[in-house]
């Protein structure tokens, strides 16, 4: 078979063009990201999906989506309903901590019911992060509270519900974006805590989490740890916090080189992400200048890091035997907005 780059690319439309068939065979990708623009209907999406990986000529490989609830969810009616944010199963958690847990694991195993059915396997959720008072509200809602216990028991639960629909988990941000006082999408934020509080508040449910097979890295500037560079491009805030301090040994995916927090052009960034220990390039736009130059710099994966690509494909196995409709009525029961 041959061997696979270490990248995930987004595409542009609804439909793969020729040029991105043809480059996609060239450069091989790991794997794939869908966005609201690559969404129509339910045909559309199991073509678009079965066309990605007959491109690339791997059945398994892995797509990947955006699918928290709120307003990050790239599926939306008809195709599937429209979820509560994280925040929301955080309320009911604080008035109830049996249901919380038990609305975060039906949530994300409706997440899953939604995906298979278009051979979407993988989902960026649970999100970590712990907002701070003041901080960009790039996390706000999405966040399941301010405080890192309640992030850490939502999110297992939440990552639990897809394994056990068969999805993958992607937990993010790593090491923690919950006090970014700006958008990534636009700008790159550094955070000057203090290592000590950074480990009690913001590394905690990382930590807490850190045998899941998949994680996304932060565009966020540590100066306690590194002043220099984001921990998407840090090979100390990646060997020393992700991987030392958090005991991540997961597979290692950079966020979007697309947004403008990274600096440099596509083939530094790639480079850079690469050079600080991240295993996977993510570039999500679909644009095919960005995308071919993040593939000048994007080498097939090997070692370490295709050892954790393959363990995270092997993360899931059977599905359990939840059923579908039982599962919706239950979680109506809870927010019946979304019934």
């Amino acid at each position: 078979m041959t061997e696979s780059k270490a990248m995930i690319l987004g595409c542009a439309g609804k439909s793969l063009t020729e040029d991105e068939i043809r480059f996609y065979r060239d450069e091989r990708p790991w794997g794939f990201i869908l966005f609201a623009r690559n969404i129509g209907d339910p045909a559309q999406i199991s073509d678009l999906v079965a066309s990605l990986r007959d491109a690339v000529g791997r059945p398994q490989a892995p797509v990947f989506i955006d699918q928290e609830g709120g307003r990050v969810q790239r599926l939306r009616p008809p195709i599937a309903p429209n979820y509560p944010a994280g925040s929301a199963i955080g309320a009911l958690y604080r008035q109830d901590r049996a249901a919380g847990l038990r609305s975060a694991w039906l949530l994300a195993r409706l997440h899953a019911f939604d995906l298979l059915r278009f051979g979407i396997t993988a989902d960026c959720l649970p999100v970590l992060d712990v907002p701070i008072e003041g901080a960009s509200d790039v996390i706000g809602t999405r966040a399941y509270g301010k405080d890192p216990k309640t992030v850490a028991a939502l999110g297992g639960a939440a990552a639990e519900g897809l394994l056990s629909g068969g999805v993958l988990p992607v937990m993010k941000h790593m090491p923690g974006h919950g006090r970014a006082f700006s958008d990534t999408h636009f700008e790159l934020p550094t955070v000057d805590t203090p290592l000590e509080e950074l480990r009690r508040h913001d590394f905690a449910p990382f930590k807490a989490l850190s045998h899941l097979p998949i994680g996304m890295t932060a565009h966020v500037v540590y100066s306690a740890v590194d002043p220099d560079g984001p921990a998407t491009t840090s090979e100390r805030v990646v060997r020393e916090i992700i991987r030392g301090e958090i005991g991540f040994d997961g597979l290692l995916v950079s966020d979007d080189t697309s947004m403008k927090a990274l600096s440099g052009d596509f083939p530094q960034k790639a480079a850079a992400i690469l050079a600080a220990g991240v295993d996977i390039v993510l570039h999500c736009n679909g644009v095919m200048d960005e995308m071919a130059g993040i593939a000048s710099k994007t080498l097939p994966l090997s070692g370490k890091s295709l050892e954790r690509a393959e363990k995270a494909l092997s993360y899931v196995k059977d599905r359990d035997q939840t059923a579908e409709t039982e599962a919706r009525a239950e979680f109506a029961r809870y927010f019946e907005a979304v019934a």
